[in-house]
């Protein structure tokens, strides 16, 4: 089968032809039709992200497609299951073998698309915004990088239950695409973030995805009592928090990473990629894929994150 390879750190994955293993006794072989890119698999490209696997290896965390092998444990899935699975690597590829308990059935309405685009980007705004932040209706909810993958989710899910949500981004264009999201007030990255949360009141919540000056801003213009979810460095610069702010304000900083609720709190993440599920099948969320590429242009499709000229989701289809 076709696979994209990192045999370096620093060096982009090339297309190999390599064996795919039969599945143990808990797995299952998937036949890959998509694979949601994450800013993560920029990352792991240079050997920084905190879950990056040894060399060699095949990236790509997020896929769905259809059951053509299962493991003889295996109870709960049957050949030709439609599935989606967080599988953390091995995802830009033909096929792949997966651990079977991270495998969810999808309903028959949803596409492998919007079913490899949902699970990370909406598992970790609904986790981190119901499960971590108990975001209430009627509170204010300050999303920073409102048009990227995980961003524009935040904002659809805030909507969702209740909230009032401000959303930051740059240009005119990815500020349009956070309003029909739902958000109800867009700041330009330009203007001063600060200034211009406080105009509208403050924030309660704030689920950033930039860090650095941003996340500086954003903090700053947090109400008393208010919860911050520091998602992700976009910018490159991870912030220090000062403690003594915390303790005036009686602010609290929540960290959530999606990979390491997956190993310590399995159970969250299958009940809200459940919940996840029914909404898109209530047609309540709708994923927003920007590009739809095929596997010998995932180069194209990781300069798009780069750059950050897409908005939402970038979807690989082998």
């Amino acid at each position: 089968m076709q696979a994209y390879r990192i045999t370096e750190f620093g060096t982009p994955p090339s297309l190999s032809q390599i064996e795919c293993p039969a599945p143990g006794p808990s797995e299952v072989k998937v036949r890959i039709r998509a694979c949601g890119l994450n800013f993560a698999d920029l990352l792991m490209q240079k050997g920084t992200y905190q879950d990056t696997p040894p060399l060699p290896f095949t990236p790509g965390l997020e896929i769905a497609g259809e059951v053509i092998e299962c493991g003889t444990d295996v109870v709960h899935l049957a050949l030709g299951d439609r599935v989606a699975v967080f599988c953390g690597q091995g995802g830009l590829a033909e096929e792949g073998v997966f651990d079977a308990a991270r495998a969810v059935r999808i309903p028959d309405s949803m596409s492998f698309e919007d079913a490899a685009a949902l699970q990370i980007a909406y598992g970790t705004s609904h986790v981190a915004l119901e499960h971590c932040a108990r975001l209430q209706p009627g509170e204010t909810l300050l999303v920073t990088g409102a048009a990227g993958g995980v961003g524009l989710t935040a904002v659809e899910i805030g909507k969702l239950m209740g909230a009032r949500v401000i959303a930051h981004a740059r240009g005119a264009g990815k500020l349009e695409v956070a309003q029909a999201a739902g958000a109800d007030h867009l700041i330009e990255a330009e203007k001063d973030l600060r200034a211009e949360v406080k105009a509208l009141g403050g924030a309660d919540v704030v689920y950033d995805a930039v860090g650095g000056d941003v996340w500086k801003a954003a903090f700053r213009a947090t109400n008393p009592g208010g919860r911050l979810l520091p998602i992700g460095f976009a910018s490159g610069e991870v912030p220090q928090i000062p403690a003594n702010h915390l303790l005036v304000k009686n602010l609290t900083v929540i960290g959530f990473y999606i990979g390491g609720y997956m190993k310590s709190h399995p159970q969250v993440i299958r009940t809200s990629l459940e919940t996840l599920m029914q909404w898109h099948t209530e047609g309540r969320i709708h994923p927003h894929i920007s590009h739809v590429l095929p596997l010998e242009r995932l180069a194209e499709g990781l300069e798009l994150l780069r750059s950050r000229a897409a908005t939402g989701k970038v979807v690989i289809t082998p």
